[in-house]
């Protein structure tokens, strides 16, 4: 229709229509009908609407110190809750003029007591005080007045629950020196006020500067955001990135618990990933070998350790001595490291055994020639068959014998009784012992360890060493007090530990295991099971809440800790990333049958 027939007289043919029309349109319903609730009882302390009760309450007096956070336990409560809060600025310059008016009504009672010889009123003189400083700050605008009203409605489906609600409100404030009160036969007025239509109908305010203001913000998550370092996730209370730098903390460990399947393997993979990509060398101990496709993909190198391996790591090697270093003290080192090894493969060792021992490699490594006051360097290291050689020469030496010979000429022989062929000078080196016997597990890691440690120590640069499954360690003495030295000393040597487990028990049953903790910077709790989570719990001093976090979390979800600082966290990753690191096993078949039909069709 155009203007001009807009314009036009209607015939009485039209005007029916248009009647017609706007008839439809009235039984037709709008939004507001579809939104609006079918009934509204509004009563002196209650308003019913549709058969949930509402109350709404405002605050009437406040303390004269307020804490941040003071508001968090009203809003952290399990209750259908509504807060509001009104903030009005107040003009400055004419505050000015009353608090100036106020300083000297209060100036002059002091000095009329003063006058009479009555005794000071400290409560009149802090007054005073308090006045002229936030009069001083208002002057020189560091602060601002503002009237402020703080409104609350709860709902209940019944009076008597609401009841018992506002007690439990009002407990809570009255213990900070808040007091409420309810909207009496102003109920209608106050959930108005409460409704997000921003319109203030109950002006129940108080004043406020700036400074104690602050405390009424109700948000207390907080945020671990860096300029420099790696994503770890996402802060799943804000949303906001979890950037963090490892090496920039007090020291450089972490540890994550978590249950099977829960994401600590997935999670630690996607931060090797990110790692290699600033840099860091990462050695990687994988009981499991999960880490295999990871060290392929990133062009590292993968050692897989069994008794049938190629690869093998003689645990006689000596580290080259430092320049700033004793080459004596680094033999006797070396040797002690040696009996603690001994200790493990043997079951333990006596003290007169373990004195025969220590003779005994002495004199194997000067065999070589390797004394104490030589220059090693460039000597070749001494065998475990050597040692069995110099072992049998000795008094008192028969059961020593009979339990080493496993390892120097029966079935585990085939591991540790060679030269050492293995290179870890490389960015990316994986150590897997999935298909190392149960009973050598922790023997193996003890030796990789040294290793490792006496290449860290040879040359400085920025590494991440990954245990995975570190309750292997702390089975043994000697392997969890060597796991702890590491986490102790790796600071000096630019190395960040990270220790993993999913058999959280057994890691803090260990008197290593807490230390461990707490010489931890980084911290990653993950989904828990029912029968650890207490002792978790206890460990962390979680909350309740954080507690059924990690019950109730979903996989790559948990409690992200770095230094004074936690938030819930979820791990997220790119598509090439979740490519490279899954270990999802239905993923893996499709990734491994996508690469088959691919060399089959380069073919």
């Amino acid at each position: 229709m155009g203007l001009t027939d807009f314009l036009k007289p209607k015939t009485n043919t039209e005007s029916d229509t248009d009647e017609s029309v706007q008839a439809v349109s009235d039984a037709l319903m709008t939004l507001e009908d579809v939104i609006a609730p079918s009934g509204i009882e509004v009563g002196s302390r209650n308003i019913n609407i549709s058969g949930t009760y509402a109350r709404t309450f405002f605050t009437i007096s406040y303390p004269r110190y307020l804490n941040d956070g003071w508001l968090e336990p009203i809003l952290d409560m399990e209750k259908e809750m509504d807060v509001s809060i009104f903030i009005h600025p107040i003009n400055t310059a004419d505050t000015l003029k009353k608090f100036q008016k106020k300083v000297a009504e209060v100036q002059s009672q002091i000095n009329s007591r003063a006058e009479r010889g009555m005794v000071r009123d400290p409560q009149l003189e802090a007054a005073h005080r308090n006045l002229e400083d936030l009069r001083d700050k208002l002057q020189q605008a560091e602060e601002k007045l503002f009237n402020v009203g703080l409104y609350m409605t709860v709902y209940s489906e019944d009076e008597a629950t609401l009841n018992k609600t506002e007690n439990e409100i009002k407990n809570l404030l009255d213990s900070r020196l808040i007091y409420t009160k309810p909207a009496l036969f102003q109920q209608e007025q106050g959930i108005k006020s409460v409704l997000p239509f921003m319109d203030d109908q109950l002006l129940v305010h108080s004043k406020f500067n700036s400074s104690p203001l602050s405390s009424f913000f109700p948000f207390t998550s907080f945020d671990l955001t860096s300029d420099s370092g790696i994503l770890y996730g996402i802060n799943r209370h804000n949303s906001s990135l979890v950037l963090f730098d490892r090496y920039a903390l007090t020291n450089y460990n972490s540890v994550t618990f978590a249950t099977s399947g829960a994401g600590k393997s997935y999670t630690t993979k996607l931060e090797i990933l990110r790692s290699l990509m600033f840099g860091t060398e990462v050695i990687v101990i994988d009981p499991e070998r999960e880490y295999e496709y990871l060290a392929e993909a990133t062009g590292g190198r993968f050692f897989n350790i069994s008794l049938s391996s190629t690869h093998h790591i003689n645990p006689f090697d000596l580290p080259n001595p430092q320049a700033d270093e004793n080459p004596e003290d680094v033999l006797r080192s070396h040797i002690i490291e040696l009996i603690g090894l001994f200790r493990l493969m043997l079951g333990g060792l006596s003290a007169e055994e373990e004195t025969i021992v220590d003779q005994a490699i002495v004199e194997t490594y000067a065999l070589k020639d390797i004394t104490h006051n030589a220059d090693f360097s460039d000597q070749e290291a001494p065998l475990l068959s050597d040692f069995e050689m110099v072992l049998a020469g000795m008094e008192g030496s028969a059961s020593l014998i009979s339990r080493l010979q496993k390892y120097t000429s029966g079935t585990w022989s085939g591991f540790m009784n060679k030269p050492t062929n293995v290179d870890i000078n490389q960015k990316f080196v994986v150590f897997s012992l999935r298909d190392m016997e149960d009973e050598l597990k922790t023997v193996a890691m003890y030796i990789i360890t040294h290793h490792i440690w006496g290449a860290i120590r040879r040359r400085l640069a920025k590494r991440l060493l990954v245990i995975d499954e570190a309750w292997w360690m702390m089975k043994s003495e000697d392997t969890a007090s060597f796991l702890f030295m590491l986490a102790k000393r790796g600071r000096k040597y630019y190395l960040g530990l990270s220790t993993i487990t999913q058999d959280v028990d057994d890691f803090l049953r260990s008197p290593y295991g807490v230390p461990m903790i707490t010489n931890s910077s980084l911290q990653l709790l993950m989904k828990q099971s029912p029968t650890a989570i207490d002792n978790i719990q206890n460990t962390f001093n979680l909350t309740d809440e954080e507690k059924f976090l990690l019950l109730e979390s979903s996989v790559g979800e948990g409690i992200f800790f770095a230094g004074l600082k936690h938030v819930a966290i979820r791990v997220i990753a790119s598509y090439t990333e979740d490519q490279i690191i899954t270990s999802d096993p239905s993923q893996i078949l499709q990734i491994k049958k996508a690469r088959e039909e691919l060399r089959d069709a380069q073919v």
